[in-house]
């Protein structure tokens, strides 16, 4: 447990600021005090990744996003209790962490889940897609496939495992299909990583979504991931997320800046109504990575090209919950050469360490 100065923040302190001190503290949460700690209120993981979506600027003061009445507790309160108190404070979710006041509401310490409970396994399980020809990252795989390209002499697939077992995911499955011996010579059973592994091998492509048709039956959410990515993303917090929304699709997004070159003209009929100089566009991308509800399978059909913008699609028309999650750590599609190459030059000035 960091000292209960490493979670607080003042109301003045930006969303950024908050953002890093979350990140620091390594809680979830950050506590927004006065100058005598007094609680003003409380800013999640969550509630900063919902300020991104709504395309807040992080630069704004804390007290834009943060909750003004969280979910307290006493001090002196047992376990059981705490725990209680943590289950029953919300009606479709658990609060994951609890400040502790005293009569005043000066703040004491915080509590959070993990510290009653420990962290124990996640329960997901992954697939790790790694059947892609990888033809843009030629001649790089000619002779490899695309997700044992070293990065920092590690395959880049490896370092996907090595974040899935960090976060408590142990049972993992890999689609293959171009030049699979190289991915399981190299990982077998799993046992050398600390992970179970269990391969699903395509004898033609079916598709971003296809192979999952493959899989037995899950009885526990599935978390997607492409082959080709390095990320730092906290899983759990995903997971809350997904929970949290009661979502049957998770989608994780990533914030894309746009710099157009030109000045943007709007005009009604022959009318011009404003001209914005060489703006900055906004997108959200899709960054390759998906949390599903075991009912989602029902979307899935043995042996139909089937991509993921295609689940999504189905899950939309039928209107299931297919939720955005805003990813905010460090994150890379190596797609091209210059993508490997910055995520080279990244683990030299590790950004990123699994």
């Amino acid at each position: 447990m960091p000292e209960v100065k490493d979670v607080l923040v003042s109301p003045q302190s930006s969303i950024r600021e908050t953002m890093a001190c979350i990140d620091r503290n390594g809680k979830g949460i950050a506590l927004v005090v006065d100058e005598k700690r007094h609680l003003l209120g409380t800013v999640t993981d969550g509630d900063i990744r919902r300020a991104i979506l709504r395309a807040v600027n992080l630069d704004e003061p804390v007290e834009k996003v943060m909750n003004h009445q969280p979910l307290v507790a006493a001090l002196g309160l047992p376990r059981e209790e705490l725990l209680r108190l943590m289950d029953e404070g919300k009606k479709t979710f658990a609060v994951n962490q609890l400040p502790i006041v005293d009569d005043k509401g000066h703040v004491i310490d915080l509590i959070v889940r993990t510290d009653l409970i420990g962290k124990g396994r996640l329960p997901v399980t992954a697939v790790i897609m790694a059947g892609g020809r990888g033809t843009r990252l030629r001649p790089l795989t000619d002779e490899i496939p695309k997700p044992m390209l070293l990065v920092d002499g590690r395959p880049i697939m490896e370092r996907i495992i090595e974040g899935l077992r960090q976060a408590g995911i142990h049972r993992i499955f890999v689609t293959t299909y171009y030049k699979a011996e190289a991915i399981t010579k190299h990982f077998g059973d799993g046992r050398d990583f600390g992970v179970q592994l269990e391969y699903i091998h395509e004898e033609r492509l079916s598709g971003t979504a296809g192979s999952l048709a493959l899989l037995s039956k899950w009885e526990q959410p599935l978390l997607v991931i492409n082959g080709d990515i390095l990320t730092t993303v906290d899983y759990r917090a995903m997971l809350r997320y997904h929970q949290k929304h009661e979502a049957d699709m998770t989608v994780a997004v990533r914030e894309y800046h746009l710099q157009v070159p030109y000045g943007i003209v709007e005009v009604d009929d022959a009318r011009i109504k404003m001209l914005t100089e060489k703006p900055t566009l906004r997108y959200l991308v899709n960054a390759g990575i998906y949390l599903l509800e075991p009912s989602v399978r029902s979307c899935f059909t043995q042996d139909e090209f089937l991509n993921m913008t295609d689940v999504i699609g189905r899950l939309l028309t039928d209107g299931k919950a297919v939720v955005a999650f805003p990813v905010r750590e460090y994150w890379i599609d190596i797609g091209q050469h210059p993508d490997y190459e910055q995520a080279q030059e990244d683990a030299q000035n590790r950004r990123f360490d699994q």
